[in-house]
């Protein structure tokens, strides 16, 4: 592993906001670690492979027909911050944290993502009201994806 491998790697912890990072390949090991309370615990990566190219993947430019419906410019798209399965409530029995049409506030917990074991308690981290849920209760929610639609007071 050479030091543009770990550089590349460094990159990715930063923008995936990631704090720990364990990585073994034959029998070179490395372990990071950086300062984030914040991001996640921990998230694990596949190997990577030196001698595999960069994947790149491009989009066509939206058109008029295929680009998304302009939003109010007080409507905020509340994402997923880290990796994981989405759930409405702390248990199975319990009410859900949110419900479409309630106030919330910059505290209150929308939702909980559980990671690697670990249950993550998602806040609004904004004053608004919860317009849409836009994922099902027990499903797997990716980086960055819409879970909330909020319209921000």
């Amino acid at each position: 592993m050479d030091l543009d491998e770990i550089r590349r790697i460094l990159e990715l912890m930063e923008a995936n906001k990631v704090v720990e990072l364990e990585y073994e390949q034959g029998d070179k090991r490395i372990k990071l670690r950086r300062s984030d309370e914040h991001a996640p615990a921990a998230v694990a990566f596949p190997p990577v492979v030196a001698s595999a190219p960069p994947l790149t993947v491009v989009a066509p430019p939206p058109t008029a027909e295929t680009a998304p419906p302009a939003r109010a410019s007080n409507i905020v798209e509340f994402k997923s911050p880290l990796v994981g399965t989405f759930y409405r409530a702390p248990r199975p029995d319990a009410d859900p944290y949110v419900n479409v049409g309630d106030e919330v506030g910059p505290d209150k917990v929308l939702c909980v993502v559980e990671a690697m074991k670990m249950m993550n308690e998602i806040k609004a981290e904004m004053h608004g009201i919860v317009r849409e849920i836009l994922v099902k209760n027990g499903q797997a929610v990716e980086y960055g994806e819409t879970l909330f639609v909020i319209e921000k007071k």
